[in-house]
């Protein structure tokens, strides 16, 4: 059996750029390991619904990319979101998204996953919007 690659914030940045819908959208990792990372985009107004709010898609791309590094920083970086869930808990209004998320259980193949989705306001002011679970695989072939 390989040796589970050292997977670090710098790696985890360079991942994140390589994904292009990651890229388009402002996405960045503000924190990364010993099970967490945190997701960050600033809300703009090309990511609104005709409510002006941030769209429901938007919110749950964030769950799912923070899960997954998440997951990653116990799995390693060949990892990919087995599943989720998630829970709206009221509009994201603000100028961040912040998606939190916390590993709950991790074996050597899979990990499980929660993430609270959070609106920043111009003051800090974090309001949880969003509620996610999800089951994060490793994809490793040894």
């Amino acid at each position: 059996m390989t040796a589970l690659v050292e997977f670090d914030l710098a790696m985890a940045r360079k991942a994140l750029e390589s994904q292009p819908f990651s890229r388009l959208i402002g996405a960045r990792l503000s924190a990364f390991g010993d099970g967490g990372a945190t997701l960050e985009l600033d809300i703009r107004e090309d990511l609104h619904q005709q409510n002006g709010f941030v769209h429901g898609g938007v919110l749950s791309y964030a769950a799912d990319n923070a899960l997954t590094f998440a997951g990653g920083t116990v799995l390693g970086p060949a990892v990919l979101t087995g599943g989720l869930t998630i829970q709206y808990v009221r509009p994201a209004t603000g100028t961040t998204l912040r998606a939190r998320a916390e590993v709950v259980q991790a074996g050597r193949r899979q990990a499980v996953v929660r993430c609270d989705v959070l609106a920043v306001a111009d003051d800090g002011t974090e309001t949880l919007c969003a509620v996610a679970q999800g089951t994060v695989l490793s994809v490793r072939t040894d």
